[in-house]
């Protein structure tokens, strides 16, 4: 059995052998033949998707913080980009 995140092959031939949690941490025990880009790349997805689950924002702050943040940078580097 293959699992795949994003392109990328996880867990070949044998699945975790053994999940199992303590306290706040949740333990994956496996063999070898793990793809451990793969799993740091589906840690950092499930973080991504709790911390905007956590988001109490709307799209127009999110789109006025996107003009400040371009306005800014823009500001900085503009020198360096044009003549």
């Amino acid at each position: 059995m293959l699992i795949f995140c994003k392109g990328y092959v996880i867990f070949e031939k044998s699945i975790a052998k053994v999940i199992t949690r303590q306290n706040r941490n949740i333990i994956i025990e496996t063999d070898d033949s793990i793809n451990m880009e793969a799993v740091q790349k589906l840690i950092d997805y499930i973080n991504i998707l709790e911390i905007t689950s956590k988001n109490q924002g709307t799209e127009e702050e999110a789109a006025e913080l996107a003009r400040e943040v371009n306005k800014k940078w823009w500001s900085e580097n503009k020198a360096r980009l044009l003549p």
